[in-house]
C-alpha cells in the first residue's frame, strides 16, 4: 500500500507497522462534514422516496409476505458484487428442492445463506441492538459451509488481511485495513457511534457506518457482504422502513467501480460527499424500484380475485395465492407445509392454479415437480431494470 495516496489526515492515518508494512486506520465518526446544497437535495430526495415507500408498505394487503422476495432479490445481487454467479430463479429452484447441504458446494449455497444470515439477524434485532455481537453471530450463518467458511466465521480476524488485485501482497495492495489492536479499538469506536446520539441524518449516519465497517475490514472474509446486509438491518432497527423492502446491492453491484472507488477516495482523500451523495441516489433509485414493483405486485393479485371469489374456500384460496408472492418458485410440499395444510390438499390447489394459467410446472418430471408463478416471478426479477 502506497501511503502517499492518503492525503486526508482528518479520515484516518497510515502507520508503519512492526511487521513492516503500511495500513490505514480510520478516524472515529462523524467526520466534520459542510452540507452543500447538492448534498442537502440528495438526502432530501432518498427521504421523501423513502417515505413513499413506507407508506404503500404499511397499506399493502400482505406486507409480510413480501420481505421474503426482496430478502431474496438483495442476496443475489450483494453477493453478486463479490463474484458469485446464482440467479433468482436458482435461488428459489434450490430452496424448492431442499438440496441436502452434502452435496457440492455452489454459489447458490452462498446466496442462500445471505438469506439465512439477514432473516436471522431480523429476528434477533426482537431482542439484540445491532452490536458487534450480532455482527459475529451473522458472519457465522453467512460463512458456514461456504467458501471462506474456514476462515474463522464468526469471528473477528486476529491476523491481517488486505484488499488488492488477485496476486497482490501487504506491500502492493490497494488498502489494508488496520493490524488486529487498532481494528479492535476501532470497532469499539464504530459501535459506539452506532448506539450514540448525534446530529447526523438517519441515511447519511448509515453511508458512514458502511463505509467505516468496510474500512475496519473485521473479517477474514465476507466483509462487503457483511456490511451491505448491516444497512438494512440498520434501517429496520431504525424504523426508516417497516421492513427490509430496499434493495440497495442492486444500486451497488449495477455501479459497482464507482461503488468501490467512492469507499476508497473517502480513506484517500476525505471525499465524504461524494461517496454520501452516491449512496443517497442508490437509496432513492432503490425506493422507486421498489414502489414500482410493490405496485405491480398489487395488481397482479387484484387480478387474480375473482379466482378466489370463485373458490369453494375462498379464505384458502386466497392464502394460497398470497403465498406465491413470497414464493413465486415452490414445490407442493413446500406449499402444504408453509399453509399447514395436507399434501393433498395443497396439491390439489396446485392444480387449480396450473389450470388458471397461474402456475406452471417447470422441470418436465412426473415427480418432485417444481412449479413457477410466472407473473409474479417477472414481477420481481428483471434484476437490472
Amino acid at each position: 500500500m502506497n501511503p502517499n495516496d492518503f492525503r486526508s489526515p482528518e479520515t484516518g492515518q497510515v502507520i508503519f507497522t512492526q511487521n513492516g508494512y503500511y495500513a490505514f486506520i480510520p478516524a472515529p465518526l462523524p467526520p466534520s462534514l459542510t452540507w452543500s446544497l447538492p448534498l442537502v437535495s440528495a438526502l432530501s430526495e432518498a427521504e421523501r422516496d423513502l417515505s413513499r415507500l413506507a407508506a404503500l408498505a404499511g397499506a399493502f394487503p400482505f406486507p409480510r409476505l413480501l420481505i421474503q422476495p426482496f430478502m431474496r432479490r438483495e442476496a443475489v445481487l450483494s453477493s453478486r458484487i463479490e463474484g458469485t454467479r446464482a440467479t433468482l430463479a436458482e435461488l428459489y429452484t434450490y430452496e424448492s428442492t431442499q438440496l441436502s447441504f452434502l452435496e457440492p458446494v455452489g454459489d447458490v449455497r452462498e446466496v442462500h445463506n445471505y438469506v439465512t444470515a439477514l432473516d436471522y439477524g431480523l429476528e434477533r434485532l426482537q431482542i439484540l441492538p445491532i452490536s458487534l455481537r450480532l455482527i459475529r453471530e451473522i458472519h457465522e450463518k453467512l460463512m458456514a459451509g461456504v467458501r471462506g467458511g474456514t476462515l474463522t466465521p464468526g469471528e473477528f480476524r486476529r491476523s491481517q488481511n488486505w484488499i488488492g488485485p488477485a496476486g497482490s501482497t501487504l506491500m502492493s495492495a490497494t488498502y489494508v485495513p488496520p493490524p488486529f489492536d487498532e481494528m479492535t479499538q476501532a470497532l469499539g469506536a464504530w459501535e459506539k457511534f452506532i448506539h450514540g446520539g448525534t446530529e447526523v441524518p438517519a441515511l447519511a449516519r448509515a453511508a458512514m457506518i458502511h463505509y467505516q465497517f468496510e474500512a475496519i475490514h473485521p473479517f477474514l472474509d465476507g466483509n462487503g457482504r457483511v456490511g451491505r446486509l448491516l444497512m438494512a438491518l440498520l434501517f429496520t432497527e431504525w424504523k426508516i422502513l417497516p421492513q427490509p423492502l430496499l434493495n440497495l446491492s442492486v444500486y451497488f453491484e449495477r455501479y459497482r467501480q464507482e461503488y468501490y472507488d467512492h469507499l476508497l477516495a473517502v480513506s484517500r482523500r476525505g471525499e465524504w460527499e461524494a461517496w454520501l451523495r452516491f449512496f443517497l441516489r442508490g437509496v432513492s433509485a432503490q425506493a422507486r424500484d421498489s414502489l414500482v414493483r410493490m405496485q405491480r405486485l398489487e395488481a397482479i393479485r387484484t387480478k387474480y380475485e375473482p379466482l378466489v371469489q370463485s373458490d369453494r374456500n375462498s379464505e384458502r384460496m386466497g392464502a394460497v395465492l398470497n403465498s406465491l408472492f413470497a414464493r413465486p418458485i415452490l414445490s407442493t410440499k413446500q406449499l402444504a407445509g408453509s399453509l399447514a395444510m395436507p399434501f393433498k390438499t395443497a396439491r390439489q390447489y396446485i392444480e387449480k392454479l396450473v389450470q388458471a394459467g397461474i402456475l406452471r410446472e417447470v422441470t418436465g418430471k412426473a415427480r418432485n415437480q417444481i412449479y413457477r408463478a410466472d407473473e409474479v416471478f417477472g414481477a420481481l426479477d428483471n434484476l437490472q431494470d
